[in-house]
């Protein structure tokens, strides 16, 4: 990792030093809000209209709590997840938590290819187009480039996200469904709970924790750049829930509105309920943009998680400042990632029960993730930075909430069960 620090205060005005801090957090909550997430918010919008909005809202701070524990873990030890897994709790446990994390990218990969295939499918192109464009396109951007131009690329795709607040605006929302829907939720109904859970599971995936602890040691961030770190993920959390809220907002005001029971499983099924709304042509344009946008930066982190993830656990070079030559293991491993899933997604035909599997897998991996976290930061940080107090019990609380929710929101996505 990069030992140097480019942020030192005495060189920088304030908001030059947040600026240049500014991006793994940012980087990894646009990842966040992946084309699986997009669905299961424009599958809350479809069928419950606006009783799903207030939720968005409750889980940005869930996501910060949880998300911010890998920047202090990253900042005060300087080390990654993996690295620091090892350190503290052994070798076995170390390759333990890598393995569930190849698990995790893997499944990630075919998440965010399928929406690839997905868009391809819109123009009338072969799926196997789009997916080879995009892997091409992930193996250049990290084969050539150093962490800060990776992270200028990632966060110029994430902001493709952003149109879903352009589709909420035009999808004309009413104000009083709205506000309706914040204050009537049917928790007694099991559809609805499933897809609170569904929400809750699909804030924290297990690569996000791996990625932005890594990426803050990576980027060579030190303990004066914390404050501003912490701006910098939360920023992103409330930016994340924005954009989950606005594909629930677009898809409640007409999906919802006129056709409650449409499939959307899918990005082109997705893509056919909704583009009628907004204009065929226009429409698909900015939805495409938003969908390529959200699977392209997930896919960017989620395969760096889990190459810098074997790179920490193996001692094995495992920096984007080194080149290729240097780190060929690093960057091999991720290439076996991005390749692994382009061609899974490819040669299988059922993408959607491909997603589905991906979710529950996703969901019961998040128990190990997040008990490693916590652990982590009660044992690994400096005394006066450690999980301690009414914080370590909050912390606590919100883990074992959303790995519970996430693992029968994962469950109960199985068809039959």
């Amino acid at each position: 990792m990069t030992a140097s620090n480019p942020t030192a205060p005495h060189k920088h005005s304030r908001w030059s030093v947040f600026l240049i801090v500014l991006g793994p957090g940012l980087v990894v909550m646009l990842a966040d809000t992946d084309v699986g997430s997009i669905i299961t918010a424009a599958q809350s919008g479809a069928q419950w209209g606006f009783k799903l909005l207030l939720l968005q809202f409750i889980l940005m701070p869930i996501l910060y709590l949880v998300q911010e524990l890998t920047v202090r873990l990253g900042i005060f030890t300087g080390k990654g997840h993996g690295e620091l897994i090892r350190e503290t709790f052994g070798t076995g446990w170390a390759y333990l938590s890598v393995a569930g994390l190849s698990i995790a990218t893997t499944g990630a990969l075919l998440t965010e290819f399928s929406g690839v295939a997905g868009v391809s499918h819109l123009y009338g192109l072969p799926r196997a187009v789009g997916v080879i464009l995009a892997a091409a396109t992930l193996l250049t951007i990290v084969w050539t480039g150093s962490y800060r131009r990776v992270e200028r690329i990632a966060l110029i795709m994430g902001l493709f996200e952003l149109v879903f607040f352009g589709i909420a605006w035009v999808a004309h929302p009413n104000i009083q469904d709205i506000l309706h829907g914040l204050t009537h939720a049917p928790i007694t109904d099991k559809d609805y709970m499933m897809l609170v859970a569904a929400n809750i599971g699909a804030v924290i995936m297990p690569w996000m924790v791996f990625y932005q602890q890594s990426a803050v040691a990576d980027k060579g961030l030190h303990p004066e750049n914390y404050r501003h770190a912490r701006w910098d993920t939360a920023i992103g959390a409330v930016l994340t829930q924005a954009i989950m809220a606005a594909v629930l907002i677009a898809t409640a005001a007409t999906i919802g509105r006129l056709n409650p029971n449409a499939p959307l499983n899918t990005v082109h099924q997705l893509s056919e309920a909704i583009t009628p709304y907004l204009g065929d042509t226009w429409g698909r344009l900015v939805f495409s943009m938003g969908i390529l946008g959200a699977g392209m930066v997930a896919a960017i982190v989620a395969s760096l998680a889990g190459a810098w993830g074997w790179g920490e656990v193996t001692g094995f070079r495992h920096s984007l400042e080194h080149h290729p030559k240097d780190a060929p293991w690093f960057y091999g491993t991720y290439t076996a990632i991005i390749i692994a899933g382009a061609v899974a997604v490819i040669s299988i035909p059922d993408l959607v029960s491909l997603d589905i599997g991906v979710e529950v897998m996703n969901a019961l991996l998040l128990p190990l993730v997040l008990g490693f976290l916590v652990a982590l930061g009660v044992k690994a940080l400096p005394a006066e930075h450690r999980l301690r107090g009414s914080y370590f019990w909050l912390v606590l609380f919100v883990v074992i909430l959303s790995a519970g929710l996430g693992v029968y929101g994962g469950l109960t996505s199985i068809p039959g069960l």
